[in-house]
């Protein structure tokens, strides 16, 4: 299969974590940290751009060696070495004010979401398995119908309109100078729509959700990690021969 256009190679690799170089129960691929290494030490800088917290994207940024910026929480925190300090793109309180209000009206549901809100900046996240429906009906005929709902294969998460991982990109980039055109983007879900559009060229791995294979450029017959050594193989191949 063709993993690139023909004539062009990115300069840029951004990538989702959970569900793209994890599987589905959030287990690392060796294959995906090797390839990824491998483009670094290529002159490819990797940025991870994740729905996950700046805390979790930087221990994985700092262990892999990498030396792309990130973004994180779905666009909403962006940060760089090269900044004095990460950016955060909106407050998450409205959102977890939203999460508390939510508990009133949908028996069951849990304002405190999953894990990782302790360490949440600029948005709120729900366990998964709450349900979705009911949160957008509520959401829709309340003060807080501004924010947006997204869920993923591991959260769903409440966030001001100005966050998403296009919008957080396209600000990294901007302060990065870099250019959209030379990006190209992998991902599995919903939240990587955005990215996607954002991108020169996107690649959904196998078990990616239905709405997001149908934009992305490629869809990968494999699953998860197991997308990247034959992507980065083909990316090497065609910076070898462009050079």
């Amino acid at each position: 299969m063709e993993w690139l256009p023909s004539e062009w190679c990115p300069k840029i690799v951004a990538v989702d974590i959970d569900g793209t170089i994890t599987d589905g129960k959030k287990r690392l691929s060796v294959e995906a940290i090797q390839a990824l290494q491998t483009l670094e030490a290529n002159g490819i800088p990797v940025v991870l751009s994740t729905g996950n917290v700046r805390a979790i994207a930087y221990g994985l940024w700092r262990f892999l060696q990498l030396t792309g910026p990130l973004c994180c929480e779905n666009g909403g925190v962006i940060w760089d070495t090269s900044w004095d300090g990460p950016l955060l793109r909106a407050s998450g309180e409205e959102a977890r004010t939203a999460a508390n209000w939510l508990a009133t009206q949908i028996d069951g549901l849990d304002p405190k979401g999953i894990e990782t809100n302790q360490w949440r900046e600029s948005e709120w996240c729900l366990k998964v398995t709450e349900d979705l429906e009911a949160i957008e009906e509520c959401m829709s005929n309340s003060e807080w119908s501004h924010l947006s709902v997204v869920r993923t294969g591991f959260a769903i998460h409440i966030m001001d309109p100005v966050i998403s991982k296009g919008q957080g990109l396209q600000d990294l980039f901007e302060r990065m100078g870099w250019s959209a055109d030379d990006v190209l983007c992998v991902g599995d879900a919903p939240n990587d729509l955005s990215m996607f559009e954002f991108s020169r060229w996107s690649v959904a791995v196998g078990g990616a959700f239905p709405e997001l294979s149908a934009i992305a450029d490629v869809q990968s017959p494999l699953p998860h990690g197991t997308t990247f050594p034959p992507l980065v193989e083909a990316i090497l191949e065609a910076k070898s021969r462009l050079e």
